[in-house]
């Protein structure tokens, strides 16, 4: 495990919510090793999700695992979590010890190159534990993260390197809004895992 680049003591928002940046938390070696795996063991399938009631699939593919088989619905999609594999196990061990914090889901994206992307969009469904902290862990390609108030419209954006860890917490999802922005210049696949609290 490498030192902590960055101070995550200090929250990256001015206002009405809390996200801390830890930088790499997993050193260069483990966070090729976990890309390797979670590409290779994961069961990937592409997204499906309804803009104005049409129905288009995603070229990010996506997965759900956690502790039941829980039901996650989100832009017209839903998905039942498959049971943890070993090495999703072992990254929420970590990350749990490392934020004080105990999750029972994961919501995984895998995102080809940078013209894969995710919209605007906050992670405020009802079946979600309020105000609960998600963990973020992102293994590949750096890419740009951004969050946008919904209300003064102010932005702040930074890096997510490979076998990074950002966590959103407080009051972040009921005012702030976030997304990933395509970056045609990137070539690399990306891992994005969330680590949540289903309410069960």
């Amino acid at each position: 495990m490498s030192l902590f680049p960055y101070d995550s003591t200090v929250n990256i928002l001015p206002q009405d919510g809390e996200v801390y940046y830890y930088g790499q938390v997993f050193n260069q070696i483990q966070a090729n090793d976990l890309m390797k795996k979670l590409t290779e063991s994961i069961q990937w399938k592409n997204d499906e999700v309804k803009i104005f009631g049409k129905t288009h699939i995603t070229g990010r593919k996506v997965s759900w695992y956690g502790d039941k088989p829980y039901i996650y619905s989100y832009a017209g999609s839903e998905k039942t979590a498959l049971l943890w594999t070993k090495e999703l196990l072992e990254i929420k061990e970590m990350i749990e010890e490392l934020t004080q914090t105990n999750y029972n889901s994961c919501l995984l994206n895998y995102y080809h190159h940078g013209n894969e992307s995710m919209g605007w969009h906050r992670d405020n469904e009802r079946i979600l534990k309020k105000n609960a902290p998600i963990a973020s862990v992102s293994f590949g390609a750096i890419r740009d993260f951004q969050f946008r108030h919904i209300e003064t419209k102010e932005k702040k954006s930074l890096q997510l390197g490979h076998g990074s860890l950002l966590i959103m917490a407080g009051q972040t999802q009921d005012n702030w809004q976030h997304q990933l922005p395509k970056r045609k210049k990137v070539e690399k696949p990306r891992v994005n895992l969330t680590f949540r609290t289903i309410l069960d």
